[in-house]
């Protein structure tokens, strides 16, 4: 089992950036591929961003490609989301998740489902405009 402990989150306003952190716990954090989703007010959870167990690969939803970076220090097993030029539409609870099968591939996490990533109780973000 993961735990999975999410800060950073807060407000901002359009044009700003944030820097999402995920606290993890667990001895195996490097073999664990880890990612981030959003979900805003009547949406469904999405896809942000991945990054791999070995941190060589990252992937990103078209929406925040160039914007947001997605890193990993496996020496503190954590993983950071870095947001700028956010813009209002950004705005959503992001949460941070960890895909259950040990090396998966970036977009194996992106195309799990609910039941078979770890996740976080999530952070908020508010983009003003």
């Amino acid at each position: 089992q993961v735990q999975l402990v999410e800060s950073g989150g807060g407000l901002v306003q359009a044009g700003g950036s944030l820097r999402l952190s995920c606290a993890t716990s667990g001895r195996t954090f490097s073999r664990y591929t880890m990612g981030w989703f959003r979900q805003a007010p009547g949406k469904e959870r999405e896809f942000v961003a991945a990054i791999s167990w070995s941190g060589r690969s990252t992937d990103y939803t078209d929406s925040v490609e160039g914007r947001f970076t997605v890193s990993r220090d496996n020496a503190k097993n954590t993983v950071h989301l870095q947001m700028n030029s956010l813009k209002p539409e950004d705005t959503a609870v992001y949460y941070c998740a960890a895909d259950q099968q040990i090396e998966a591939s970036t977009r194996h996490l992106a195309n799990s489902g609910y039941t078979l990533l770890y996740w976080g109780q999530g952070t908020q973000v508010t983009v003003s405009s």
